[in-house]
């Protein structure tokens, strides 16, 4: 199941809402360890790479991006 079907199920929506578009369209984006490490792998390692899939420092780097992401999204803005 890809991550747009997950969280279409997750929030209880209809398969054609347009509700994630909406999300898409500004900017906003879902992700979990494995999106991110492979976007990070993407990324910083690029077609040049001497592997396909993410190793274990894309994944560690996705962890501590997840989690910096978390932080900020959850803290209050200053007055």
């Amino acid at each position: 199941m890809s991550m747009r079907e997950s969280l279409i199920e997750a929030m209880h929506l209809p398969p054609d809402s347009e509700t994630l578009t909406w999300l898409h369209d500004r900017g906003i984006a879902v992700s979990d360890q494995d999106t991110m490490s492979r976007a990070i792998h993407d990324i910083y390692c690029g077609i040049e790479a001497d592997h396909y899939d993410p190793n274990e420092k894309d994944r560690e780097q996705a962890k501590a991006m997840i989690a910096a992401l978390q932080k900020h999204a959850t803290a209050e803005t200053p007055a």
